[in-house]
Parts: structure tokens; C-alpha cells; sequence
């Protein structure tokens, strides 16, 4: 009945009708094969006709058993063999065992089964296997686009496989580079493997290459940028294959291929997390995002929902991103998480109290924070109320109401800050760590530099002033700077936080730095415009407060390694300080509006502060700016 189920498509009605005359064809030519193609003997041949029909039926029972028709003969594969062998040797070993029962084997040469076996495998194999290779060969075509495939690995061999066999594709592979050695002199379906990536230049000229394919999608962010660089000495356009991550189950075609975009040149390794720590560190506990509606907030939230909190409460003073924020994640947020949006300053102690008073908190994760640098070097009173006071607020609302851990998100602009706003991150990083011996909270700082697309990132400045078709404005030839993306800086917070003992300050290790000179380049490049003459780029000299290169440490902060590769530890330096003492006159320089006060109180608490000219003119009082 199981038969009669099965439809037959004619493709498979082709395929079943081939692999069942191949039968015969295998029994008798074992026999013919045994007596040397000569003349069988009558004795032999007529049990050997009486038992067919049994092998017939037994053989044919077996093709349909092991599934030999779900696949198509065209992309015959090692699963076709494998299912052929099976069914073979199914076939022949019930077919043995029926000719013992009927005739105890009499007038049957013993060799003539191996001989069957044999015959029938190396048929239904060799139709499957010239079919695939008619194919293949049929796909190939001259005319289209020539295509250099740098990669011979698995996906470099599936690109070329995909493109042979694809009349409708409008690129004819002809040649691949890779860098292994053993490979080079080697061919892959006819393509010859002609030399190393250093040879993208010559192979271009003597195969006319039009197109190059990076078929590498293991290749990292810095192995991806020496790949580009050579491409463009070309002057051909250079396409590449997803990440490996994207690439579901191995299978890589002609339609994966996409131009190569920023995250490839500055993109980061995959990091490997312990969710399980993770996720005991949050799920059924009641967890606070400030500044929430931001980067990185917005990140750390979605992070946490999948985490399977019991609460999840975030602050932001934007009703805008708080509005966007809570559509997106009421649709994920399952009905056993609460999820609570609240517009809120920080730094407003009654707001931050009746909060408190409403909900259980278990863990806070302080990401409210100010962070242009130009606008906060002439607005010193917004820094101190917002960077460092909100900070404070927090903080010792987290030790009145025994929050379990409180986690500042700061930034490495904090380390020998040269502006306002490392220095009041660099106050609130000092702030948490003396808060840390006044009660059971644990206080834990996590640092790291810039972050990729986040919003009013140079990225996104960039992206907007190529709409307008330039110039792209860079402070300065050699300025640098260490880069994240989003989700994994959100990541790396999360584990830190499970690292933390209390006091320590962690460094996310942000990899080696980006020129933004470079930066504006590639980003130029991959819009499709020439350098200089449709884009130009315009250097515009450093901004108040800025640094050509940024640092993730101070010299006295001794760095040690933690369980996690990508997560450093800082041994803190012994700076003693007295919060109340030091806020009461921050709080005193807010409300009077004394911004040369503030800024006197700010290189106070961080000797190593310079303070720029513009940040220095800003702080004194404005009558004396009028006359």
C-alpha cells in the first residue's frame, strides 16, 4: 500500500525505468562475464531465468526502500552513492538468501552474485554521474562576464559549481587564487588554481578578468582589508560571499554574492559568549536599563529580553526612541516578562525614588550618559548633572534599595581624558568604585571605545555627507580610532557582568585601531565614487578636546586577563575619595550655574585632565565673556 501511495513525477518515472532494465542487464552480463563471453551453459543459464523474476522484484523493492529517486540525477552527490550501494546490496543479499530456499543453491556459481553487485552499482552510478557531467559541461559558457574566485576552499568550489552549472548567470569563472601552496597548480572543474592572492594583479591581466569574487567567508575584518587593497590596484569591481555565520548549511550560490560592505573591512571576529552564565545571571530577576532608547541601551535590551527576565524597566528621557523601542520589543517579549518604559532623568532624585518605591530591582545597567565631545566641551553643567551626577543618583539609589549589581557602561575616552566628557566619565567610573565599599552592591565599570553605526557615529556622518556628494571631513591625517559593533559590545557588557566580583573596571578588548582617513576612503570606494574626483576629502583639524589616538588604559591600571578572551581586567588605581564631599560641590557649581567652578572641581578629581581652550572659555561666567 506504501507504493501506491508514492506519485510518480516523470523524471523519477525515467529514472525508475532505467535502474530497473539495468537489472537484467547486470544479472545475465554476470553470468556472461563469469564464462568469459562465451555461450552459457543450458544447466545454469535456465535456473538463472527462472530466478529472475524474483531478483526483479526484490531488486526494484530495495531502489524504492533506500529512497533512490528523491534526489536529482543532475547534482548526483556522495548521499546518491551511498543510498545505491545500499540498495544494491539489500537487493543481493535477499536475492541469495531466496535462492537458497528454492534450490539450495544447485547450478549457481557462487561468483556470479559479487558480479551482479558490481555491474548493477557501476550502472546506476555511471548514468547518475554522466548526467551530472553533461550538465555541468553544458553550463559552461564564454560568454558573460570573466570571474577571478579568489578561494579554492569549500565555498570557493560550491561558487564555482554554482556558476558552471547556471546557464542563466551572467559570470563565466576562469581561474581561482588561494594562498595555500599545496593547492596552487591544481584544478577545480577545469578552472586552474593559477597562483596566491599577491598574484591578483598579473592573474587580472592574463585571464582579462572583469570581476573578482572573495570566496572566503571565514576571512576576518583584517584579512578582508589586505584582500580589497589588492583588488584595488585591479580596477575591477570586487563582490564577496556572507559571513559564514549567514551562510546556512555550507551551500553557497551565485545568488549569496553581494558587494562588500564597511562591516567587512572593520567588522570583528565572532565572539563566543557564555550564555548559559548569561542567562543565569538574568533570567527571573528584575534587570534596569538607563538611557535605554540609545545604541548601545537599545542593544543591551533586546540582549536581555531573550534572556528571560522577569522585569525589564528602561529609562530614557527621549520619547521618541522610548516610543520605537517599546513597539519593537512588545512584539518579542513573552508574557511571563514585564516590561515597563518610563521617560525619566537620571539625575532627578524624586523620579529616581518613586521608581525605587514601585519596582524590585536586581541588576542596573547605567548607560545614560552624554557623549558628543564638541557639544559637551562648551556645556560643562549639562556634563556634571547628566554624566555625573545622574550617575551618583543611581548609584546610591542602588544602595538604599540593595540592587545586587550595579554596571557602568563607560568609555575609553575616560582614560587621560583631554575633554569634558571623558573627564565626567571618568568621575562617575571613580564614583562607583568608591561607592563599592559602602554597602552589598556590587559596582562594576565596563570600558570601551567607539561603536560602529551607532547614532552621530563618524559612520553615519560620513554616510550622510556622501548622500550630499561630499566632502567627507576628517579632523585629521592620522587620527585613529578602536571600533565595535553594537551588538557586540552589548554582549561583552553582559558577560563582564557575570565576571564581576565588585570594584573592577573591565576592557573589552577592542582590537587594533581604524585611521578615519582610511575609514573615508573605503567608504567612498564601496559607494562606487572615485577618490578626489567625484568625493573629496577635506581634513578640518582637530575639535576642541579631541585626541589623534585614543587610549583603553591608564599607565598605573595594570592589565590581567579573565576567563573570557575578549574581556580584560584593570587592577584599579588606589585613588581615595569622598563622594559626598565631591558631589555636594558639583551639585553647589549646578545650581549656581558656576561652570569655571565645575570644571575646577573636574580637574581636581582627575589630575591627569587638560582641559581645552574652548571647554576653558566656556566655564567662565558669561559677563565676563561680554566684556
Amino acid at each position: 500500500m506504501w507504493l501506491a501511495r508514492r506519485r510518480f513525477l516523470p523524471a523519477q518515472a525515467v529514472a525508475f525505468i532505467h535502474d530497473s532494465l539495468m537489472i537484467p542487464f547486470a544479472w545475465f552480463g554476470a553470468y556472461w562475464f563469469r564464462y568469459n563471453f562465451e555461450t552459457i551453459p543450458a544447466v545454469v543459464l535456465e535456473p538463472a531465468i527462472m530466478i529472475f523474476p524474483v531478483v526483479f522484484i526484490l531488486q526494484t523493492l530495495s531502489y524504492w526502500y533506500f529512497g533512490l529517486y528523491r534526489g536529482m540525477w543532475r547534482f548526483a552527490s556522495l548521499p546518491d552513492l551511498t543510498r545505491i550501494l545500499k540498495a544494491v546490496t539489500c537487493g543481493l543479499l535477499l536475492s541469495v538468501l531466496c535462492f537458497f530456499l528454492l534450490s539450495r543453491g544447485e547450478n549457481i556459481p557462487r561468483s556470479v552474485f559479487l558480479l551482479y553487485g558490481m555491474l548493477l552499482t557501476m550502472a546506476l552510478c555511471g548514468a547518475r554521474l554522466t548526467i551530472r557531467w553533461l550538465k555541468d559541461r553544458a553550463g559552461f559558457t564564454l560568454n558573460g562576464t570573466r570571474v577571478l574566485i579568489i578561494g579554492a576552499g569549500k565555498a570557493g568550489e560550491s561558487l564555482a559549481r554554482d556558476l558552471l552549472r547556471n546557464k542563466s548567470s551572467e559570470f563565466v569563472p576562469v581561474a581561482f587564487v588561494d594562498d595555500a601552496q599545496r593547492h596552487i597548480g591544481r584544478e577545480l572543474y577545469g578552472l586552474r588554481i593559477v597562483g596566491g592572492t599577491e598574484d591578483i594583479p598579473d592573474v587580472v591581466k592574463r585571464f582579462s578578468v572583469e570581476l573578482i569574487l572573495i570566496a572566503i567567508p571565514s576571512a576576518t575584518a583584517g584579512e578582508m582589508r589586505r584582500l580589497v587593497s589588492i583588488c584595488e590596484t585591479t580596477q575591477c569591481p570586487v563582490r564577496t560571499l556572507p559571513a559564514v555565520g549567514d551562510i546556512m548549511q555550507g551551500l553557497v550560490t551565485v545568488g549569496q554574492l553581494r558587494e562588500i560592505n564597511l562591516d567587512d573591512l572593520l567588522g570583528r571576529d565572532p565572539i563566543e559568549l557564555d550564555w548559559r552564565k548569561i542567562g543565569q545571571h538574568l533570567a527571573g530577576n528584575s534587570i534596569l536599563v538607563t538611557g535605554g532608547g540609545g545604541s548601545i541601551g537599545s542593544e543591551l535590551c533586546r540582549q536581555i529580553l531573550s534572556q528571560r527576565p522577569q522585569r525589564l524597566i528602561i529609562v530614557d528621557t527621549s520619547e521618541y526612541n522610548l516610543f520605537n523601542l517599546e513597539r519593537e520589543l512588545r512584539l518579542k517579549c513573552s508574557s511571563s516578562c514585564e516590561l515597563i518604559c518610563r521617560l525619566m532623568d537620571v539625575g532627578d532624585q524624586k523620579a529616581v525614588d518613586d521608581l525605587f518605591n514601585r519596582y524590585r530591582v536586581d541588576t542596573i545597567f547605567h548607560a545614560a550618559a552624554y557623549k558628543h565631545v564638541p557639544i559637551l566641551e562648551g556645556q560643562i553643567r549639562e556634563a556634571a548633572k547628566n554624566n555625573v551626577l545622574g550617575t551618583y543618583t543611581m548609584a546610591r539609589a542602588a544602595l538604599k534599595h540593595q540592587v545586587s549589581q550595579f554596571v557602568l557602561v563607560s568609555t575609553d575616552k575616560a582614560v587621560n581624558p583631554t575633554n569634558v566628557m571623558g573627564a565626567s566619565k571618568r568621575i562617575a567610573e571613580r564614583l562607583c568604585q568608591a561607592l563599592g565599599n559602602y554597602g552589598s552592591t556590587l559596582f562594576t565599570v565596563v570600558r570601551f571605545g567607539n561603536v560602529l553605526g551607532s547614532r552621530g557615529s563618524v559612520v553615519e556622518i560620513f554616510k550622510s555627507q556622501l548622500k550630499k556628494g561630499g566632502p567627507l571631513t576628517v579632523t585629521h591625517p592620522n587620527v585613529t580610532r578602536f571600533f565595535m559593533t553594537i551588538p557586540e559590545a552589548s554582549q561583552l557588557i553582559l558577560q563582564a557582568a557575570c565576571l564581576s566580583s565588585g570594584g573592577e573596571i573591565y576592557m573589552l578588548d577592542m582590537g587594533e585601531p581604524v585611521s578615519i582617513r582610511y575609514l573615508a576612503e573605503q567608504m567612498i570606494k564601496l559607494s562606487g565614487k572615485e577618490i578626489g574626483t567625484e568625493v573629496e576629502i577635506r581634513f578640518t583639524g582637530l575639535r576642541p578636546g579631541e585626541k589623534i589616538t585614543e587610549e583603553l588604559f591608564h599607565e598605573k591600571e595594570q592589565l590581567t586577563k579573565t576567563e573570557h578572551p575578549k574581556i580584560m581586567r584593570l587592577q584599579c588605581r588606589e585613588e581615595g575619595m569622598s563622594p559626598e564631599r565631591w558631589i555636594a560641590q558639583i551639585e553647589y557649581g549646578i545650581k549656581q550655574y558656576n561652570e569655571l567652578s565645575l570644571l575646577e572641581t573636574f580637574a581636581e578629581l582627575v589630575p591627569e585632565f587638560e582641559a581645552s581652550e574652548m571647554a576653558t572659555c566656556a566655564s567662565k561666567p558669561a559677563h565676563a565673556i561680554v566684556e
